[in-house]
């Protein structure tokens, strides 16, 4: 009777151990069990919060929960990642990344810095351009640079943020040509580019993406792209090279996580960004609007920040930008 007891006994407890054992692969397949936030740190209608919500709508094959882009705009992307990093990391809230999580931690004006996030993926590349109004006098970026030169600082160039990739891209032009612009900060591309649209500056230097729309509607005209060749799309827009300007700069976005996020759930983070990023759909979105499509994944993304931000961290020390 004791040994029939004690088998018993003996057979719940591999049962329990069997169940101990199974329960993290269970939890492995059941995420996510809820919508996931993905937090865009810029204005609505920008070339970030476009890839955004491009991705998530092409994300529903391969996911059972949706991916919902909440845009948490201010202190040029500080406020957006901040909250994801405020947030539990369980991979629920998630970020869309760009340079200025490398820029603005070099500016002082972050107290994270880029590695308090796990990259998922990077997604997307683009440059910088400078974009005026299609009645504006100039007509080729010499133009523009000699009425710069000509009354310095009255030549007002609209940018995402004091500290913003595109900040440092017309500071680099500025550099580069003995120019002095009036910069402009907002809150992200888009309202730089309402503003231009209605005279209030002169200039963005964004990237070509938030601006198609309007140039093919006639209303604005890129005059240089800061791109070692000319872009798809904007052929006829020649490069800051082609016109003896040695410069190339501009931005990538990609997706991260908190750095504390279980690594198996990073792992099918990382399954689904693949998966969508080989989606037909999330492509012909990226090409109509003119993002450039860049896939690199998790392991890689990683040496593209660290590498940038030696880059960034030398250049913002050499143009002496301060915020």
């Amino acid at each position: 009777m004791n040994i029939t007891k004690n088998k018993i006994a003996g057979l719940f407890a591999v049962a329990a151990l069997a169940f101990v054992m199974a329960a993290p692969a269970s939890a492995q397949t059941k995420f996510p069990e809820h919508q996931i936030e993905l937090v865009v740190p810029y204005q609505p209608g920008g070339g970030t919060d476009g890839l955004a919500r491009a991705f998530a709508d092409a994300s529903r094959k391969y996911i059972d929960q949706p991916i919902v882009v909440m845009n948490r705009p201010g202190a040029g992307g500080a406020i957006g990642w901040q909250e994801v990093l405020n947030s539990k990391a369980d991979g629920y809230k998630l970020a869309v990344l760009t340079v200025e999580l490398l820029t603005l931690p070099h500016l002082g004006l972050a107290k994270f810095k880029y590695d308090d996030f796990q990259p998922i993926a990077q997604l997307n590349s683009d440059p910088a351009a400078i974009t005026v109004k299609s009645d504006a006098p100039w007509n080729s970026i010499e133009e523009f640079l000699a009425a710069a030169k000509k009354d310095p600082g009255s030549v007002r160039v609209g940018n995402s943020g004091n500290g913003s990739i595109w900040h440092l891209a017309a500071a680099a032009l500025e550099d580069k040509t003995g120019t002095k612009f009036n910069h402009i900060p907002y809150q992200g591309a888009a309202p730089a580019v309402l503003s231009l649209l209605g005279g209030h500056i002169e200039a963005v230097a964004v990237s070509p993406a938030e601006v198609a729309t309007h140039v093919q509607g006639g209303k604005l005209k890129v005059l240089m792209v800061m791109a070692d060749k000319r872009l798809k799309g904007f052929e006829k827009v020649p490069t800051a090279k082609e016109r003896g300007i040695d410069l190339a700069i501009g931005t990538w976005r990609g997706l991260g996580a908190p750095k504390n996020t279980p690594p198996e759930v990073m792992a099918k983070l990382r399954e689904i960004t693949a998966k969508t990023a080989n989606e037909q759909s999330l492509r012909d979105v990226m090409d109509k609007q003119n993002l450039g499509f860049v896939y690199t994944d998790g392991a890689v993304f990683k040496d593209t920040l660290a590498k940038d931000n030696v880059y960034f961290g030398e250049l913002i020390t050499k143009l002496n930008i301060k915020p």
